[in-house]
């Protein structure tokens, strides 16, 4: 499979706005896609459309080879919102074992889940007395007892310590190793050095789909949020 993702022309309107502007790209597999960008800039919107649960203008989305949303992707396409999707009445174990049951995984799968995103202390907690960072991770285990071949996660390091951000990255580059597409959104620059591959957006528009080194070397700079804001400067003098 060349591409694990494929957008063409893809064209969304939220009411009388329109947020994403005929966008297209590839997303190769076996990678980590950082999906970068400012708050509102239409990486939640574009995220729901690859999952199939948004609807578009116009424009094609493809996934694993079936159109976006197709029944037959639903055991193969994990998704982690912003907001927790975990029930805060169960525990942490509890959640992660119903997940399971639902993808045929066993408990061992689950627990192993939980332990990878570091809540192992915290399993038997309900996920109300969790903290928010704690939900996030909580939300990413039941995600991943499924073993999905694309997992889509949005803004899944938020609230978390600088250690925390790390060890998820490390298990993000694990899975990708193992065989799994990942798409990680962020607002966060510095997070994305830890990409293979980044697509930047700004007010719906695609500015770069490029790798970390090919930004740097086209900005002239190290500095990937400093190569951002050129991206920025010079789409801003070529519409004037």
């Amino acid at each position: 499979m060349d591409a694990a993702v494929t957008v063409t022309d893809l064209v969304v309107d939220r009411g009388h706005r329109r947020v994403l502007h005929g966008l297209s790209f590839a997303v190769p597999p076996g990678q980590v896609t950082g999906l970068l960008g400012p708050s509102g800039s239409g990486k939640t919107t574009l995220m729901r459309a690859l999952v199939g649960v948004q609807q578009v203008r116009s424009g094609e989305v493809a996934v694993l080879g079936a159109p976006a949303g197709s029944p037959a992707l639903r055991s193969r396409v994990g998704y982690v919102t912003q907001a927790p999707s975990v029930y805060p009445d169960l525990t942490v174990r509890e959640n992660a074992r119903y997940f399971a049951a639902l993808y045929g995984a066993g408990s061992a799968a689950a627990d192993r889940a939980v332990a990878d995103v570091g809540l192992a202390e915290a399993a038997g907690q309900l996920v109300a007395d969790l903290s928010g960072g704690q939900r996030g991770r909580a939300s990413l285990a039941c995600a991943l007892v499924g073993r999905p071949d694309l997992l889509v996660l949005d803004e899944p390091t938020v609230g978390l310590d600088p250690v925390l951000r790390v060890e998820l990255w490390e298990r993000f580059h694990g899975l990708a190793h193992a065989g799994t597409t990942l798409i990680v959104s962020s607002h966060v620059m510095d997070e994305a050095g830890r990409c293979d591959r980044l697509l930047l957006l700004r007010e719906g528009r695609l500015l770069a789909d490029s790798t970390p080194a090919e930004l740097r070397d086209a900005s002239g700079t190290e500095d990937l949020e400093e190569a951002f804001l050129t991206l920025v400067r010079n789409r801003e003098e070529v519409a004037a």
